[in-house]
């Protein structure tokens, strides 16, 4: 079964390397490494691995934390697909494709983000309307979007009021972007964590924008 774990580590030359050969001790084979941020001497990376069937993921965190420095913020079952140049691949299609872009943005941003779902909605006179979602996408509706209108990209509260149970039972973290207008935005959920760290909402906001300008023309 693969899996994404996301560790904290040492920005030093062979901290990477040494996590690595621990998590192959104990069994697991790295399929991809993405570095998510950098900086005061700290690097939060996402590893995808393979661990043998019957093997709990349990022994991901300790091989990993075995090294000095390291800390494990999450790991979670992962079922996405390994590309690198995912942001380019979505694009492409919905240029190709504009009619359905709004349900393509949708489906592929999960991946690229590595997120479990992704919603976009619209503020409306009579509240928040759906206007597409990811196959993955939770079907309990969120009755009110309070930060609709939303001027710029940003983290969610994953446990405010307007939340429906039901994410927040699955412990679902919550970031979301506008879409070339305020009243329209794209909304990523991923259950079981980890955050959202900035860099990663400064991409998905990225992303929004070159996606709203190709729908644009």
């Amino acid at each position: 079964m693969s899996y994404l774990i996301r560790v904290q580590i040492p920005d030093t030359p062979g901290t990477l390397g040494a996590v690595a050969s621990a998590l192959g001790t104990a069994g697991a084979d790295i399929l991809s490494v993405d570095i998510v941020e950098r900086g005061e001497g700290v690097a939060v990376d996402d590893l995808i691995v393979d661990l043998p069937g019957g093997r709990l993921p349990d022994v991901l965190i300790t091989a990993a934390e075995s090294i000095d420095g390291v800390q494990v913020d999450a790991v979670r079952p992962y079922a996405g697909v390994l590309d690198t140049h995912r942001e380019l691949g979505l694009v492409e299609d919905i240029a190709a494709h504009p009619k359905t872009g709004f349900e393509l943005l949708a489906d592929g941003v999960p991946r690229i983000v590595r997120a479990g779902w992704a919603l976009l909605v619209r503020a409306t006179p009579d509240g928040p309307t759906r206007v597409a979602a990811s196959t993955a996408a939770p079907e309990t509706p969120a009755a009110e979007l309070p930060w609709l209108p939303l001027p710029k990209a940003r983290v969610l509260e994953a446990e405010a009021d307007w939340v429906p149970e039901t994410w927040q039972e699955l412990g679902t973290e919550l970031a979301a972007t506008p879409l070339g207008k305020p009243e329209l935005a794209l909304l990523i959920g991923r259950p079981g964590g980890p955050a959202f760290r900035t860099a990663e909402v400064a991409r998905l906001a990225h992303l929004a924008g070159i996606v709203s300008m190709v729908l644009e023309d």
